[in-house]
């Protein structure tokens, strides 16, 4: 069985979304593209604006990763312009969004209501109350290794509902189905049910 990777950055994984770095040649397989927090370059955004319009092509599946970070020394203004932009460039190619979201939770919840497409917290793992708010306004949560072994995130994932959950490596050095396995058994299902889930909610976020 295969298992879908939702955000990583291997260039040996097939069956995922890789995440393409500015100015990187295009994979063969599915690929999201954008400007994160901290790669914002005030002189080249154009460019970088241009680099993402120009390889949105059949490929790739997602915008992203873009969002907004508390930990950065990038202005926050500047960072919530450039998210608004890819907002407005999701919505005009019809792609999902993978949020980067670090301490701004309550920001980026703010810049839903301009999305027309799905947006998906990538990597997520705080707490429940945050979950909540996130679900509530219509955000999929995608859970990496944190899982394996945070207690607290696995009560989270337990009590997110089935059909708004995705499975990730990120940048992590591990095998996905260990994370796939862990959902399962968390969850109280089958792998292949699992497996089926996010194939289906992979299908809903790209076409609604």
């Amino acid at each position: 069985m295969d298992f879908f990777d939702f955000h990583h950055h291997k260039k040996n994984i097939s069956h995922g979304i890789y995440n393409l770095e500015y100015d990187e040649a295009l994979p063969e397989f599915l690929y999201s593209i954008g400007i994160h927090p901290q790669d914002i370059q005030l002189e080249n955004i154009d460019n970088q604006f241009n680099w993402l319009n120009s390889n949105i092509v059949e490929n790739c599946f997602a915008i992203g990763e873009c969002g907004l970070d508390g930990l950065i020394s990038i202005e926050p203004k500047i960072q919530e312009q450039v998210f608004k932009k890819q907002i407005e460039i999701s919505n005009e190619f019809k792609k999902p969004l993978i949020i980067h979201c670090v301490r701004k939770f309550y920001e980026v919840i703010s810049f839903k209501k301009m999305a027309n497409q799905p947006m998906i917290i990538h990597g997520f793992n705080k707490k429940q109350s945050i979950a909540d708010d996130l679900l509530k306004n219509k955000f999929y949560l995608s859970f990496g290794k944190a899982v394996l072994y945070n207690l607290s995130l696995q009560n989270v994932l337990k009590t997110t509902p089935l059909e708004k959950i995705f499975l990730e490596t990120d940048n992590e050095d591990f095998n996905i189905q260990e994370l796939y396995l862990k959902v399962s058994e968390l969850k109280g299902i089958s792998l292949e049910k699992l497996n089926v889930q996010i194939l289906e909610n992979l299908e809903t976020i790209q076409h609604g």
